[in-house]
């Protein structure tokens, strides 16, 4: 099946000098929730608002549903949805009159039933009589989604969707966010909520400095570049790790009542049965072991700082 949304040799340089995007690749996949993670200043903003037509490219082709966002504008305009960072809504109409005017921007007929479908979509039904005004931070978020679907889009672009917003309605955005995939929607979410990523991601991009620097599927990505850390616990703290022990490279903890052993989720062998054996041999005692693995936030971080 063919991309939704395809980028070849992307750039961006603005008049001040500034390049904000280098030559960025990127296929986006029919109905994917695609996460773009990046520090600030990275590209991200830059890269939806040239794919949604806001901004024009120096250099390279965007095509969406097979349309070029510059020759055939309209066509591919109209199947892009692009909920900003900003509340812009207008505060003293409706909920229902703000949707549909929306919606008539693209020349679409108007449609009760669709409108009503929608509000029900993002649990703002109830709402659709309230003035923005009288409306929750969340709330007004979930207003930008509908009035970014109500023109019945296929690839819906979500920058920073929950940014200020508490943990229960990100939780409650999520779930809208799901809904909206299982739809057909074609998600891209880009966020500085790593747990977001984690969550609802299917695969997952890192922008740096204006370059893709990482494409992968967020199972795979987190299973080749996560770390694994065992943890035992000692049945009597240690003053210092054994020196039969030196080769595992092990880190004492939690005074002296732990150790930690760090391994490659993808090595043929993990050396955690000769380290358990080698312990029983140096004499030290155990109660529990626990493991852990790198999150996705860890494994961001690194990718970043150039270390992995």
């Amino acid at each position: 099946m063919p991309p939704i949304i395809s980028i070849a040799g992307l750039e961006k340089r603005y008049a001040s000098g500034l390049q904000a995007l280098k030559r960025v690749d990127l296929e986006i996949r029919k109905g994917e929730i695609f996460a773009l993670l990046g520090p600030n200043g990275a590209g991200k903003t830059t890269l939806i608002n040239i794919v949604c037509g806001i901004v024009t490219p120096s250099a390279g082709k965007v095509t969406v549903g097979g349309h070029d966002i510059q020759s055939d504008y309209r066509a591919a305009r109209s199947l892009v949805g692009l909920v900003p960072q900003e509340l812009l809504i207008t505060p003293f109409e409706t909920v229902w009159q703000t949707t549909r005017f929306s919606r008539g921007l693209f020349g679409k007929p108007g449609d009760a039933g669709y409108l009503e479908k929608v509000l029900k979509d993002v649990a703002l039904w109830d709402r659709r009589k309230s003035k923005i005004v009288t409306l929750s931070g969340g709330m007004k978020r979930r207003v930008m989604i509908a009035k970014a679907l109500v023109h019945e889009p296929q690839v819906l672009f979500l920058d920073e969707p929950t940014a200020g917003v508490d943990v229960e309605l990100r939780q409650e955005m999520w779930h809208v966010v799901r809904k909206l995939r299982d739809s057909g929607v074609t998600i891209i979410l880009t966020t500085h909520y790593i747990e977001e990523a984690e969550l609802m991601a299917d695969r997952v991009g890192v922008i740096n400095r204006g370059e893709i620097v990482l494409v992968e599927e967020k199972a795979v990505l987190m299973h080749k570049l996560g770390k694994k850390q065992l943890t035992v616990q000692l049945a009597q703290p240690l003053a210092e790790i054994p020196a039969r022990l030196a080769s595992y490279k092990l880190g004492l903890g939690h005074g002296g009542r732990e150790l930690v052993y760090t391994y490659d989720t993808q090595a043929e062998h993990t050396g955690i049965a000769g380290l358990l054996h080698d312990l029983a041999a140096a004499g030290v005692e155990f109660k529990d072991i626990q493991t852990t693995q790198s999150s996705l936030e860890e494994i961001f971080v690194d990718i970043i700082k150039g270390k992995r």
